[in-house]
């Protein structure tokens, strides 16, 4: 696996890339947001959010209208405001530092192999009302009106409308969208659902279950 690391802070970045490469991974590192858009299209992007030249979201921003690849944002900002805003315009996760080294390549095993998984999927249409989710070509549209979504956003769209009116753990859902053996935090679920219901125009069509996890339905 080819990585596109994106760290201004050289120490951060050598340690990264050390601990990256001794998991037999290939460390591409720029320091600057201008050379990580200018970069080929690796397998992976690893994006710090405060560069020298221009931020994070906006390199993230301008790889995103090129490119699907999987991008994984690094910051040591831990607002909400951050992570929703970073999940709209494309990252598929957000990790807040300090982080460790296993679980942010958890995080990164997990991204692409769901990927992978989806992009051999021969799965039918799903359709729930006004929502039409076509698993195969990876399109969502609401009333006909196409959903811009971003990976891991459609990724858990399509979990929870697999069963609509189930209430999904928490822990599943992060097993199944995230990773196949997760036990951290689950802010970064919180994240994606806020982000996904604004995008559904209805927050009712997520119903958060206090202490269990999330049922997908359409509103009465």
């Amino acid at each position: 696996m080819e990585v596109l690391l994106v760290e201004d802070d050289a120490a951060i970045a050598s340690s990264l890339r050390a601990g990256l490469e001794s998991s037999g991974m290939v460390v591409h590192h720029v320091s600057t947001g201008a050379d990580a858009v200018a970069s080929p299209i690796y397998d992976i992007v690893l994006l710090d959010i405060g560069l020298p030249d221009f931020d994070g979201f906006e390199v993230c921003r301008r790889i995103r209208a090129k490119s699907d690849v999987p991008i994984i944002m690094l910051t040591a900002r831990n607002e909400e405001i951050d992570r929703i805003f970073g999940l709209e315009i494309g990252a598929d996760d957000y990790v807040t530092k300090p982080f460790g080294l296993r679980e942010l390549i958890a995080r990164i095993r997990a991204v692409t192999r769901r990927r992978t998984t989806n992009n051999n999927s021969g799965a039918s249409v799903i359709v729930i009302g006004p929502l039409s989710i076509d698993v195969a070509s990876r399109r969502a549209s609401m009333a006909d009106e196409p959903l811009d979504l971003t990976t891991k956003e459609f990724d858990l769209l399509v979990h929870l409308a697999e069963h609509p009116g189930v209430v999904h753990r928490r822990n599943d859902i992060m097993e199944s969208v995230w990773d196949t053996n997760w036990y951290g935090p689950t802010k970064t679920l919180d994240a994606h659902i806020a982000a996904l219901r604004k995008k559904l125009n209805d927050p009712r069509w997520i119903e958060a279950v206090r202490g269990v996890g999330f049922r997908l339905e359409q509103p009465a």
